[in-house]
């Protein structure tokens, strides 16, 4: 078969063609992008091969099979996802899902391209940040459906606290804007009553006119005062619509679950909550007025036109359905482009919070230049994004200020005639003059707010998509209260999918108030998994996990977790005092309370030496402290809330030995009288648990102390075996290193004698 080397192409040239996929490609077949697929459906490294060409999706597995479909499929469509460090890839059509690739990160430009490529000449393409598997893809994340307009509407629900304010800033914006309309009606008795007669040799009337200039004075400081009270009463009820709305999402977002925000990331969700409930607000508080304000003056307007002279009245509103038909246009254009620049500059946020938190891994790397290239990329995309948006903007506006002088043309000519005709007077013509002024001023300024809405209906839809997540670990209806619990669990027939992937198995474990359980097993058996359940960060798939014989689903999540105490492998501190930090799980504790917590945690000698003692400043993270001491702080913050229930997750092994020493002293005193689980690296330090469980690809293969499972020369002995071959290599590693520095040393004395200074 033949083949057509790929050429240029606006975005560019693709990648190396392989003379498989070549051999495959027709006749003047031009391929467009390439993308190595280089994960296995196990996650296993391999190589396959995604091709866009200008035809077709071609797709090559690792085994060799080749798989094609025309971008002319119904409903063609791709979403991109990553999670974890793995890009996800999977391609729909309407006869449903077709076949999904996974690729590391590496490839993640190349992905991008295609995908970009794809939505270009296909169906459409969604992009996402988490997983979503095959059988359970909703409709409305295989395509990016552009927001509608209407999605304001649902503001309602914050709004209807202030209704009555909102119902008197519509009167106020009613009485101001018929205050506005009353001087140009004027304008007919002063021409024809005043001005017109005076020409023709009639006197003035001083008394008319004081009267007609007092009324346009009265309407004009009417119009004012009504006017800015309007303003400031809906800019007032509009901020706490913002505040409500931003309040309410923030708060939404901590009820969802840990998967949630594993598939987000930070800077976008800062993103949302902070400029799209800003965007929204401004929206609110100024264009939604100024809407509001555009639509009764045109009405109004126009039934006072129509009053005065319904044939003149009709040629003014000429340009209306062109103009009508223009914003129909662009809207839709503006729409899917507002929502397009929002995704993307949410990745210029994104490239911040990630260089930022890690800034000094980016320094201890020299990746300055290589992060400034990642910030300079994305600010670059966003331009073009917006550029590419405000051609059509920049052609809109224009068009509609031309059709408006047309319309003003028009009335002028038709005035005219009607003035020469004797149908109407001079008087009649100025007012229709100034009042059409004020309509097509109205008509333009309502056609600029098309991109405003179009932006807050965008925001507003990346604000719904967190208020309409629902989490997948609810609050019970009736929720059983959770007094002071003893501490027993029992986990009978847990079962825990991730997905479409098993990652608990069948597990049955019953734990005994106050015992000391020790997780062991290789990564990825499902010892981290396992407490995150016990924690109800997650619900089992199956069973039940109970406490003192009551499922933890029972339970208030709130109330169950604050009997729950949690030391992680990396502790995380907040920005604030070292007080502060220690007192998070319980914020009313007094400073007694405090260094109680501190003293028992091996933390409060270290802590004095600080400058200001406990209100000396944590930098963000943590900053300024070592590891050791920020897990000690760590370790007293559980202390303070006294849990009965204490969750240990590597709480060690980031620490050397010594620091180890120190923090194994606070422990011992937090585990006193608490039922505790403990996932450690290092097996030695378990040796103080009541009992081990060994897991292995999230089933129970061996539970019992120490001693007796070292005996049995099981599963437990193997890992043991092997942690203590690793720490002899590495002992004879060092010993090695040290022997080869002492004979270094060695020789360089030997010829530091050999030629003494000054024989050179």
């Amino acid at each position: 078969m033949q083949h057509h080397d790929p050429i240029g192409t606006p975005e560019g040239e693709a990648g190396p063609v392989s003379e498989a996929l070549k051999s495959r490609l027709s006749v003047a077949e031009n391929v467009l992008a390439t993308l190595t697929v280089d994960l296995d459906g196990e996650l296993r490294f391999a190589q396959g091969l995604l091709a866009l060409s200008d035809r077709r999706l071609l797709a090559r597995s690792a085994e060799g099979v080749w798989r094609e479909w025309a971008l002319t499929t119904a409903g063609l469509s791709m979403q991109l996802s990553d999670h974890a460090g793995v890009g996800t890839i999977d391609l729909q059509s309407d006869a449903g899902h077709l076949a999904r690739w996974r690729y590391t990160l590496a490839q993640q430009a190349d992905a991008l391209r295609l995908f970009k490529l794809l939505g270009q000449r296909a169906g459409s393409v969604a992009l996402a940040t988490e997983p979503v598997d095959a059988e359970e893809l909703p409709a409305e994340t295989v395509s990016a459906a552009p927001p509608s307009t209407w999605v304001l509407l649902r503001l309602g629900r914050f709004a209807k606290p202030y209704r009555k304010q909102l119902i008197a800033g519509f009167l106020l914006t009613l009485a101001s804007t018929a205050a506005t309309l009353v001087p140009p009606y004027l304008t007919i008795p002063l021409m024809d009553d005043i001005l017109i007669p005076f020409q023709n040799g009639h006197q003035i009337a001083m008394s008319k006119v004081a009267l007609f200039l007092g009324a346009l004075l009265t309407a004009a400081l009417a119009g004012w005062g009504l006017g800015w009270a309007r303003t400031y009463l809906l800019a007032l009820v509009s901020e706490r619509i913002g505040a409500d709305l931003r309040t309410t999402t923030y708060e939404h977002l901590l009820t969802l679950p840990l998967d949630y925000f594993g598939g987000k990331r930070t800077g976008d969700l800062m993103a949302r909550i902070g400029s799209e409930t800003d965007r929204i607000n401004v929206f609110l508080s100024l264009h939604a007025l100024d809407f509001l304000t555009d639509v009764l003056m045109i009405v109004m307007t126009a039934v006072i036109l129509f009053s005065i002279n319904p044939l003149l009245a009709v040629v003014t509103l000429v340009p209306l359905p062109f103009i009508a038909w223009m914003i129909h246009v662009v809207r839709d254009r503006l729409r899917t482009g507002f929502e397009k620049i929002d995704r993307v500059w949410s990745e210029v946020t994104n490239v911040l919070a990630d260089t930022i938190p890690g800034i000094r891994v980016v320094k201890a790397f020299a990746q300055e230049k290589r992060e400034a290239d990642r910030f300079h990329a994305a600010n670059a995309y966003n331009l073009q994004v917006n550029d590419k948006l405000n051609k059509t903007w920049s052609l809109f506006t224009p068009s509609v200020s031309l059709l408006t002088e047309i319309g003003l043309l028009v009335v002028w000519g038709f005035g005219i005639w009607q003035v020469a005709r004797g149908s109407i007077t001079v008087g009649v013509l100025t007012a229709f003059i100034a009042y059409i002024g004020r309509f097509y001023t109205r008509l333009d300024s309502m056609s600029r707010i098309v991109s405003v809405t179009q932006k807050a209906a965008a925001g507003a839809k990346r604000i719904f998509d967190i208020l309409d997540h629902v989490s997948n670990v609810p609050e019970p209806l009736n929720p059983v209260k959770v007094d002071r619990p003893s501490g027993r669990i029992e986990l009978a027939d847990v079962g825990f999918r991730y997905g479409s992937r098993a990652v608990i198995r069948d597990l049955d474990l019953v734990i005994q108030p106050g015992e000391m359980i020790g997780l062991v097993g290789h990564s990825g058996s499902g010892k981290s998994t396992l407490v995150n359940l016990i924690c109800r960060f997650y619900d089992v798939t199956d069973g039940a996990i109970k406490v003192d014989g009551t499922d933890i689903r029972r339970f208030a999540v709130a109330d169950y977790r604050r009997h729950v105490g949690l030391v992680l492998q990396e502790p995380f501190l907040f920005f604030g005092t070292i007080a502060q930090n220690i007192a998070y799980g319980k914020p009313e504790a007094t400073r007694e309370e405090i260094v109680a917590a501190a003293r028992a945690a091996h933390a409060h000698d270290f802590i004095l030496r600080l400058p200001h003692g406990y209100d000396s400043l944590v930098g963000e993270r943590g900053q300024g402290l070592s590891g050791g001491e920020r897990q000690r702080i760590s370790i007293a913050r559980a202390l303070l809330i006294d849990p009965r229930i204490l969750i240990l997750d590597e709480a060690t092994s980031a620490v050397d030995t010594e620091t180890e020493k120190e923090i194994q002293k606070a422990l011992d005193n937090l585990v006193k009288g608490r039922t505790t689980i403990a996932i450690a690296h290092r097996l030695s330090t378990l040796r103080k648990a009541d009992r081990l469980v060994v897991m292995d690809r999230g089933e129970v293969v061996e539970v019992g102390p120490h001693d007796v499972l070292m005996e049995k020369q099981g599963a437990y002995w193997r890992l043991y075996q092997a942690q203590l071959r690793q720490a002899d290599e590495e002992a004879s590693d060092g010993a090695v290193a040290e022997r080869a520095a002492v004979a270094v040393a060695l020789l360089s004395n030997q010829n530091h004698a050999a030629h003494p200074a000054g024989e050179a």
